[in-house]
């Protein structure tokens, strides 16, 4: 990412190619705390949730059968906030590899609570047709700090760290959690891809990821299109919060007020020109903290690396093509902010006193 010169996608942003104020995090207190629509990331980041235990269920079922490569250790599975960023070549062999993953579980469903769980088709060379999976699992980590309540309810069995049973059982909650009329967290999709999934859930006894495929699709372009450009606005170009930039709204009309009293007393008072230029102090902290709140950028924390996450929390920018643009607009206000503090000083300054 270090030498992209343009701003994350939103694919980019959902598989961690993003580094804060754009990341995954900073996308999800956006959708929590202002654009109230945090089930839709919800749903989003499950369904990546349950494609992670599908791809780990494979890959175990195909180590058990040639009981050869030992299994990945859980202290190696790191948060995704730490995890390293993956190249698109990696993206591209980790959706090949899921592509195959729907097919093979479809062709071994669960029969009496238990699948079956037949010998997979090998190559020539001896390597199984699965083997993408095995790439594609090692760097998977969406069961760690964003995996919330869902993960609670899956219990591994003792041969494996994932069955068919807590497959069926992801799938189910996702349903039951999302896509059910009146649901607990119920999202708003078309009917015909709510009944789609409920049919092939609830009727076909499926569970694996292209279940969820529709629902998946409408969900990213909805928030394509309605809150990821409303993000980059606020995290690429701005670095407040909305209760940060009401204080500094509240707090530059209380200092422009005490910029014009003091100013107009200084004046009606006769002092000296000398002295008046001291309104310079009031009228400066007024008008940086209203251009603070119209451009919901703070100049002195963007050129000190800062990004507000929540109210009076900062995260450092790590994201290099953010950072320039904070630092351009930052120099751009702060030229500003002393070109219209000056003239209001002048003007007060200058204007001949009457002492009433």
């Amino acid at each position: 990412m270090a030498g992209k010169t343009r701003l994350p996608t939103l694919g980019e942003v959902l598989h961690r190619q993003s580094a804060p104020p754009v990341d995954l995090f900073s996308f999800y207190l956006y959708m929590r705390d202002q654009q109230r629509s945090v089930d839709y990331l919800d749903f989003f980041l499950d369904c990546e949730q349950h494609l992670a235990l599908c791809r780990l269920y494979v890959r175990e079922l195909r180590r058990s059968v040639l009981n050869a490569t030992p299994d990945v250790p859980e202290n190696n599975e790191k948060s995704h906030y730490s995890e390293a960023p993956r190249s698109s070549d990696e993206f591209a062999y980790e959706k090949q590899g899921d592509r195959a993953i729907s097919p093979f579980l479809r062709s071994h469903p669960m029969q009496g609570g238990a699948s079956v769980e037949s010998s997979p088709t090998f190559t020539q060379e001896g390597v199984p047709v699965n083997a993408a999976y095995d790439k594609a699992e090692n760097r998977q980590s969406w069961r760690s700090s964003l995996s919330r309540e869902g993960a609670q309810g899956l219990a591994p069995s003792p041969e494996h760290t994932v069955n068919r049973a807590d497959i069926r059982a992801s799938a189910e909650r996702i349903l039951y959690t999302y896509l059910v009329r009146g649901a607990e967290r119920e999202i708003a999709l078309p009917s015909h891809i709510h009944h789609g999934v409920s049919n092939a859930i609830e009727v076909d006894g499926r569970d694996d990821p292209e279940v969820f495929d529709d629902a998946k699709e409408y969900v990213f372009q909805a928030m394509e299109r309605d809150a990821f450009p409303g993000f980059l606005r606020a995290k690429a170009l701005g670095n407040l919060v909305p209760p940060s930039a009401l204080f500094r709204l509240i707090l530059g009309l209380m200092a422009m007020f005490g910029a014009f009293w003091t100013a107009f007393s200084l004046i009606f008072l006769n002092y000296s020109k000398s002295t008046r230029v001291w309104v310079l102090l009031p009228f400066f902290v007024g008008v940086y903290a209203l251009m603070s709140h119209q451009y919901n950028l703070d100049p002195l924390l963007a050129l000190a690396g800062l990004s507000e996450s929540t109210f009076m929390s900062f995260m450092r920018i790590r994201e290099p093509y953010v950072r320039s643009l904070l630092s351009q607009r930052a120099i751009w206000m702060l030229a500003l902010i002393c070109v219209i503090t000056a003239a209001l000083t002048l003007i007060f300054s200058l204007v001949p006193g009457h002492r009433l």
